[in-house]
């Protein structure tokens, strides 16, 4: 075995860890995100990615907006894609 040969061996073996466990799970995760998204619907009780709770009042379907009721009669526009989580229906 040449020296450049028992290099490239424990390179692949690199490549492969970094692969499960940083690049796949971080594509399960952004998969599992815009799941989320998707089924967002009017009624959703969520939380943001900067800590707001509130309930989605309407969901624009061929847009990135949806409009979220922080208090009684305070709505606020919020890009869906900051929704972090859906609480409760």
């Amino acid at each position: 075995m040449t020296s450049s040969t028992s290099l490239f061996f424990p390179m692949i073996a690199m490549i492969v860890i970094w692969y499960f466990l940083l690049i796949r799970p971080q594509q399960k995760r952004m998969k599992d995100h815009k799941e989320l998204i998707s089924n967002m619907k009017k009624g959703d009780n969520v939380v943001t990615q900067s800590g707001i709770y509130g309930k989605i009042v309407s969901v624009k379907a061929d847009g990135n907006e949806a409009e979220l009721e922080i208090a009684k009669g305070v709505n606020v526009k919020i890009l869906k894609s900051t929704v972090q989580n859906i609480l409760s229906k």
